[in-house]
């Protein structure tokens, strides 16, 4: 457990969208598993409604509810199963298995049991089917201990169980395995396939789907065949039929509604559509980008999704008609870029498709957009040697980018240098100038000096090189009259040391300086006058990672070395400050205080060191952050500072950090629980703040503004009841979801007393009337003590609509009483 107020490492998005299978819910929206959480998006919109989070671990299965439509089970690593209301993102239970959930299963004849895989106890890469019982009680947390075997050694894959029509029968696929279950006649019968590998056949089972309402058992192989089973139930009469398209693995199955069509895809890219269990007769959607993970069908049976490898999800008319696509982060092969942060967009900007920059929102969890780099189609084929994206740098606001792109040849690579102008009009970046081989090696670092209050003047992009040399690039105007930009980029600089080779450049805040590391040695430069300054050295081991202090740390100049130092120089005395044994393996300055932060890789785990080079002692240290070893990371400033719980968390205010891991896996720190952190808790419900902005509401707010300012300008009182006012038993009665609202004899109580006037706050003009009463008591007899008071109360409600009265002298009240004790009653008799 993590004690309150700790830092949590969270997978924020960018994890693979292809955890489980996707699933529509009734009124079309579709949910899917990003992570550790469960996205609800609007299929018509196309917009992501809602992030579900509660889960600690990866969530590894969800389904709906099959007896509530608006319900969702979710279960995951951390052992827990929970039931949600996914529209309203609030935990409603949370059952506690016990043990890591790897696929969850729900069937509408089996009210109060879900079915999951789990590791069988005391085996490794030994799994089971299991039922759990979902005990009913007081409370959210529940146990769910209560298991009962189904099936043994099945695989780990949710695509690798199938329950069949009415939830009669299960089956489980594995290897060359195929077993069917009959749970009311308690029957489990085997059946297997030949393990040779026979003209280049390979009988494994790689997923399996049920028809819906037919006994019939459909099994894709990884040879790309699929079979389809009958008679099933007859352990020596069963019978099946075989499909063929696939070239290679079936990845996953699916059934539509009534069981009339089978849809199937793979490694090819491309959804395959079979009629009437026929090979004849099929339709192919082709050229869907990636491979395909799974596919799922809505329950009306009008779309479908499939899920990639590229952490797309395809949505698909039911007629094999593309609709529209949600990426996610794409996992590139390589991220050599390293983790930009795109200043006009606050987007994460790395490699995506091969020779793409991918712009990733981490927001939204989807990419923005993706800005083809390198300009040629790239050809999938082992072994190829083609040209990829490996460096990328923007200017501070975000108007200049420049990119290197390299062929994979080792010894001469083809080199390009491409600086783009970001186009408003357009709303993307345009190519500028390109530099071919802009050194005689591999480039190995880049970076800006933008200074805002100089202006483009200012704008300088430095390079370096295995070619051991330096250069530094800048705008000048072009006086060609045919040329299309009035400026492009040249080499203004070349600079050297020893003959060593440029490892990394950066330049300090104010731009004056710039650290340019030769192997074991960082020199210091003079930007105007490119003097070298000064030099640094700390033997053994060549500089990794050289970054400058910033704001009250501005004179320190900080490196890692790659045989385990971090080192702090001061440039005022052109000393060592401190040094400190520590096998650095990123380190990144925040650009909005003074704090860095440096992540280290040792005994198989990775460790958070945040520190200011002016303070002997680290600000944060947080140790085992994960078992995989970050590779990158990025500061990305907050759109307002964030509250810290404490002053050791105060280097997360104005900034978050993300980090990728070995596995492209990006995740970040955050100091809110999840309750806090995402949208409404069960102990927060009533949120207006978070209600869309509709048409309806819009043309309602115009109407009440007119309405208000039409009773300013005619001078009327607008008197305002009490039963209208913001009332919290009101509130909590309209907006609480039915399924957790309290008993009816418990709000009952609340919600009369809320409409109560109390006695002891009276209003001034109540007061006004009570002394007035009083004084003419004394003066009258009681008779006409009760008209004076009737025509008070009748006068008072008048004039508080604004109506004038006129005040009657005393002797005219006399004889308006005079009149009304006069017995009247003969006039009937007429």
């Amino acid at each position: 457990m993590v004690a309150p107020g700790a830092l949590r490492v969270v997978r924020c998005g960018g994890g693979a969208l292809r955890g489980a299978r996707a699933v529509f819910s009734a009124d079309s929206y579709l949910l899917y598993v990003s992570g550790d959480f469960v996205k609800v998006y609007s299929v018509y919109t196309e917009e992501t409604l809602r992030l579900i989070g509660g889960h600690a671990d990866l969530v590894t299965g969800i389904q709906l509810n099959p007896h509530n439509h608006m319900q969702l089970y979710s279960c995951s690593l951390d052992g827990t199963i929970k039931l949600w209301d996914f529209m309203d993102g609030i935990p409603i239970k949370t059952f506690t298995v016990g043990t890591k959930l790897l696929a969850l299963y729900t069937l509408a004849s089996v009210e109060d049991s879900v079915f999951v895989i789990i590791p069988k106890s005391g085996e490794r890469d030994t799994f089971q089917l299991v039922s759990v019982k979902l005990t009913k009680g007081v409370g959210q947390d529940l146990e769910g201990k209560e298991l009962s075997v189904v099936l043994d050694d099945v695989g780990a894959s949710v695509k690798h169980i199938a329950f069949g029509r009415e939830g009669a029968y299960v089956v489980s696929v594995k290897d060359v395995n195929l077993q069917v279950y009959f749970f009311k006649r308690k029957l489990l019968n085997r059946f297997s396939l030949s393990t040779m590998k026979t003209k280049g056949g390979d009988n494994r089972f790689s997923c399996v789907v049920c028809h819906p309402k037919e006994d019939c058992i459909a099994t894709g192989h990884a040879d790309g065949k699929i079979r389809l089973w009958r008679n099933f139930h007859l352990k020596k009469e069963y019978t099946y039929s075989t499909l063929h398209w696939h070239h290679d693995i079936v990845m996953d199955l699916a059934f539509t509604m009534e069981g009339t069509r089978l849809l199937s895809g793979g490694v090819e890219s491309v959804l395959v559509q079979w009629h009437n269990e026929s090979s004849c007769q099929k339709d192919f959607l082709p050229r869907l980008g990636s491979p395909i993970e799974y596919i799922s069908m809505a329950s009306d049976g009008v779309l479908c999704c499939t899920l990639h490898t590229d952490n797309r999800i395809s949505i698909i008319n039911s007629n094999l008609r593309f609709s529209r696509s949600i990426q996610g982060l794409i996992k590139s092969r390589d991220v050599k870029t390293g983790l930009v942060v795109d200043p006009r967009t606050k987007a994460l900007v790395l490699n995506g498709e091969p020779g793409h920059l991918q712009f990733y929102s981490l927001q939204s969890d989807q990419q923005l957009f993706s800005l083809d780099i390198v300009q040629r189609q790239y050809i999938h084929q082992a072994g190829l040697k083609q040209s990829d994206l490996v460096k990328v740098a923007f200017s501070a606001r975000g108007t200049w980018l420049a990119t290197v792109e390299e062929s994979e040849e080792v010894t001469d690579p083809e080199l390009q240098l491409k600086l783009w102008l970001y186009n408003e009009e357009i709303q993307s970046f345009e190519l500028n100038t390109r530099i071919n081989t802009p050194h005689d090696n591999h480039i190995t670092d880049m970076c800006f000096r933008d200074m805002d209050e100089l202006g483009d003047d200012s704008l300088i992009l430095v390079t370096t090189g295995r070619d051991c040399v330096f250069k530094v690039w800048v705008m000048v105007e072009d006086t060609d009259p045919e040329a299309q930009q009035s400026v492009s980029w040249s080499c203004d600089f070349v600079g050297s040391y020893h003959n060593y080779q440029a490892t990394n450049c950066c330049f300090s805040e104010d731009g004056s300086l710039l650290a340019v590391s030769f192997e074991e040695t960082v020199t210091v430069w003079d930007s105007l006058t490119w003097d070298l300054k000064c030099t640094f050295c700390h033997p053994p081991g060549n500089i990794r990672n050289i970054c400058f202090g910033r704001l009250t740390c501005s004179k320190y100049l900080v490196g890692a070395t790659d045989y385990g130092f971090l080192c702090c120089w001061n440039l005022l005395t052109c000393a060592l400050e401190w040094s400190a044994h520590l096998n650095v393996v990123v380190l990144q300055p925040d650009p909005l205080s003074e704090h860095i932060a440096a992540v280290s890789w040792l005994s198989k785990e990775s460790s958070l060191f945040v520190f200011k080079p002016n303070e002997p002692w680290p600000t944060y240290i947080q140790r085992n952050l994960c078992k995989e070893k970050i590779l990158l990371a990025a500061f990305v400033p907050r759109d307002e500072p964030e509250m810290a719980s404490s002053e050791k968390y105060l280097w997360l205010r104005k900034s978050q950090l993300f980090f990728l891991t070995d596995t492209q896996e990006l995740m970040t720190l955050s100091t809110m629980s999840l309750e806090e952190r995402l949208t409404p808790s069960s102990k927060q419900l009533a949120v207006e703040e978070s209600l869309p902005v509709t048409p309806f509401s819009l043309l309602l707010g115009k109407h009440r503004r007119q309405q208000a300012q039409e009773d300013i300008d005619l001078g009327k009182l607008v008197v305002h009841n009490k039963q209208e006012q913001a009332s919290p038993a009101v509130k909590e009665l309209l907006h609480t979801p039915a399924h957790v609202l309290p008993s009816a004899s418990f709000l009952c109580t609340i919600f009369i007393n809320s409409l109560l006037i109390s006695k002891e706050n009276k209003s001034a003009e109540e007061v006004a009337d009570e002394v007035e009463m009083e004084s003419e008591k004394a003066e009258d007899d009681s008779d006409e003590e009760d008209v004076t008071a009737m025509e008070q109360e009748d006068t008072s409600h008048m004039e508080l609509l604004g109506e004038m009265t006129c005040k009657l002298s005393k002797s005219q009240e006399k004889e308006l009483r005079k009149l009304r004790k006069m017995d009247y009653s003969w006039i009937s008799a007429l």
